[in-house]
């Protein structure tokens, strides 16, 4: 069995840390795009083009956060993706994709937006809910932590 990272959490450098995102997403592009924007903001990112591949990232090493493109003909492994990560014990954040704004968009202003995959004024925007989303998952995490802790000291006396 291999050995999984701790806590979805990748050295860069010495003594520093960064969250592990887990990206599933089926098209290339936009698998590439995202993770360089991930990337490029700092955190250590895995990515998967399908189901059966984010499941086995899931068994073997830990992660902070996943991530899954929601299109509609991946709706039903998206949920099977996250509902595996929430089995987990080590219990990531998960989180579904989706390009409801840029769809929105493409509609209304023609084919230019639509080539976007990720519009520039989105990025500010998406990084600000995974920072979020990385922040609820480490205070859920520590009150888990204290109720343990309270639990086991409460026994002792």
């Amino acid at each position: 069995m291999a050995v999984r990272q701790k806590a979805g959490l990748r050295d860069r450098a010495p003594g520093l840390e960064v969250a592990r995102v887990l990206l599933v997403e089926g098209d290339v592009a936009a698998r590439l795009t995202l993770q360089a924007v991930l990337e490029a903001s700092g955190y250590a990112v895995d990515s998967a083009a399908s189901a059966p591949e984010a499941m086995d990232k899931l068994e073997h090493d830990e992660y902070a956060l996943v991530l899954c493109g929601l299109h509609a003909d991946t709706r039903s492994e998206c949920r099977r993706v996250v509902d595996h990560a929430r089995a987990q014990e080590y219990k990531p954040a998960t989180a579904y994709l989706t390009a409801s704004g840029l769809e929105a968009a493409s509609k209304r202003e023609g084919s230019k937006t639509g080539r976007l995959l990720i519009e520039p004024q989105e990025v500010p925007a998406l990084l600000t809910k995974i920072a979020d989303l990385l922040a609820d998952r480490a205070a859920g995490r520590e009150r888990r932590n204290m109720r343990r802790r309270h639990a086991e000291l409460v026994s002792v006396n």
